[in-house]
């Protein structure tokens, strides 16, 4: 079976680093053409350079803070310049932040449910229409696995990850008659730029290689993801290879969540 994106375009949050990354680098190969959103420009011209290695079609990086209204209207715009149609929207846009629940301020739960939540509801509300004259659509949030299976400590990350769940069922069920196919993957320990971040904060005393071999070890295959294992299956997802495929969060974590 040969996956290909040929004709469709893409838009991607979150896409200058990590999985987002990984995402539109495998879309844009695959033929797709591809914006990718975030905030640096510095960042985004980098990831632009990189995707363009291997891309078959347009490549468009764009500054933009999703957890802002007025700055998605504006990134919508401008993909919308640079593509001419948006088929398929990838919500991967977010930072993992947790605390005791006691600590959490009204203004980091806002500011995160903004980021997360409503990210992905506007920029879906602004490329559905689209999408279901089209009668195509692809929509792919990403979350965490603890949208299944959050623990104490979690939130406020794992509540809007499981809100983002949520909204994965509502609109595949409203997105299912027109085409509309609407998914969710879910991370589990993957290799990324949040990891190597972390180790340069704890792992002084061990080498990269050793910290993510070390953080491996728990999990049921021996080892930590890597970003491109992510990407091949959200551009499963995304194609037509996937067209009986929808309201599903898929796991994405080596067999880690104690739920499937």
């Amino acid at each position: 079976m040969q996956i290909t994106l040929n004709g469709r375009a893409a838009v991607i949050t979150g896409g200058s680093k990590g999985l987002g990354l990984a995402m539109a680098t495998e879309f844009a190969a695959s033929g797709a053409d591809v914006a990718i959103l975030a905030r640096r420009p510095e960042a985004l011209e980098e990831a632009r350079q990189q995707i363009q290695k291997t891309a078959r079609g347009k490549v468009a990086a764009i500054s933009c803070d999703v957890s802002r209204a007025d700055e998605i209207e504006r990134g919508y715009t401008a993909a919308m310049q640079g593509l001419g149609k948006i088929d398929i929207v990838v919500n991967n846009a977010g930072a993992s932040r947790t605390g005791a629940f006691e600590t959490i301020t009204d203004d980091v739960w806002q500011e995160d449910l903004e980021l997360k939540l409503f990210g992905a509801i506007r920029l879906t509300r602004l490329a559905w229409p689209q999408m279901r004259e089209r009668r195509w659509g692809r929509v792919i949030n990403v979350l965490n696995t603890g949208a299944k299976a959050p623990r104490g400590g979690g939130a406020p990350t794992m509540v809007s990850r499981a809100a983002g769940m949520a909204l994965t069922k509502v609109l595949a069920g409203e997105g299912a008659p027109h085409g509309i196919l609407v998914n969710a993957l879910l991370v589990g320990i993957i290799v990324t730029d949040q990891i190597v971040r972390r180790h340069r904060e704890v792992g002084a005393n061990q080498s990269l290689e050793e910290f993510i071999a070390k953080a491996g070890i728990g999990v049921p295959v021996g080892r930590m993801g890597r970003a491109e294992e992510f990407a091949n299956i959200a551009c499963f997802l995304a194609s037509d290879a996937a067209s009986y495929i929808t309201g599903t969060a898929i796991n994405v974590d080596g067999g880690s969540s104690p739920v499937v």
